[in-house]
């Protein structure tokens, strides 16, 4: 799915909701290949760190929504993905889940064959689902109540510095408080999670440009020093555009919804090829507010910043 750089990228920038309807026949979901890069770094972080990725609200029944999604990536990969409301295969991966059961219908392509159903087989058989369905696309997972106007679980394996296990469970409202010039998104939360939770399909998107390489950035994997280990003279190859593609796919006899996530990372120099592009990021960037740039940890590197991109 493409990252809609100019919906995104606005100056003078400001912490907004950003909400605009999706096109009608717009895709949520985007398969993965076999060993492609989300899907390894996702297996890594299955593997080691799933008590970190998968986590549910005690008590709350994830089931409807978790099947509702299943249900959905079937209507729009149905070459990629199959549901028949027990079981779910990966076509393109030979693997499925059959009542929490994991069933290698294939050998894969990828590494010796069996990467994703040992990952899987670690699970416990309740997330075993969702694990597949983490492993089969490139999205991260939510499920936003509307009841509640809370986040009760959450699949999320490639979090853009933030850590899944201090948001679940949590009131939309404290888990954007942290978020600085947060205002306009605090007062606009209780419309934000009625309107996503409703019938239409809504989408965001984020930007940042950061030193970490890596997709999955839990803030206890991220590097504490940063900007210091990194060339500055060379920021168009060490330094990083993060984009994410948020998604809802509303399921309004539940009054809740499933929120999409997709981060992609490119360098700098890759991400803003053109001089329109580069512009646009500088002059967004210098019209932050300190609060801002400190909280996405760019206040160090500004100037240099600001300067290579003036140079583009």
């Amino acid at each position: 799915m493409p990252f809609d750089f100019d919906a995104a990228v606005t100056a003078p920038f400001r912490m907004r909701p950003g909400l605009r309807r999706m096109a009608e026949g717009a895709l949520q979901l985007t398969p993965l290949r076999a060993g492609s890069r989300h899907q390894r770094e996702k297996l890594a972080v299955l593997s080691t760190f799933a008590h970190q990725a998968l986590l549910a609200q005690p008590g709350f029944d994830a089931t409807p929504a978790v099947h509702a999604l299943a249900r959905h990536a079937a209507q729009e990969h149905p070459l990629a993905w199959a549901w028949d409301g027990r079981q779910a295969q990966a076509r393109q991966l030979g693997v499925g889940v059959i009542d929490g059961e994991v069933q290698q219908l294939a050998t894969g392509t990828f590494g010796l064959g069996d990467e994703l159903a040992r990952c899987l087989q670690q699970l416990a058989p309740a997330w075993r689902l969702a694990g597949l369905l983490s492993l089969s696309f490139a999205e991260d997972f939510a499920i936003v109540d509307g009841d509640t106007a809370s986040v009760p679980w959450v699949a999320v394996t490639l979090p853009s510095f933030w850590a899944p296990e201090e948001k679940v469970g949590r009131p939309f409202t404290a888990i954007h408080a942290p978020v600085a010039d947060n205002a306009m998104l605090l007062d606009a939360a209780k419309a934000l999670v009625e309107l996503v939770t409703r019938g239409e399909r809504w989408e965001r998107f984020v930007w940042t440009v950061t030193p970490h390489t890596h997709l999955h950035a839990h803030p206890a994997r991220v590097a504490l020093r940063r900007w210091a280990d990194v060339d500055i003279a060379d920021l168009g190859q060490q330094a990083w555009w993060r984009t994410e593609h948020q998604t809802f796919i509303p399921l309004p006899e539940r009054r809740q919804a499933v929120f999409t996530i997709h981060v992609e990372l490119q360098t700098l120099a890759s991400g803003l090829p053109d001089a329109r592009r580069a512009r646009a990021v500088h002059d967004a960037i210098a019209t932050m507010s300190e609060a801002v740039l400190a909280y996405r940890g760019l206040t160090s590197v500004r100037e240099p910043l600001l300067r290579w991109l003036a140079t583009r």
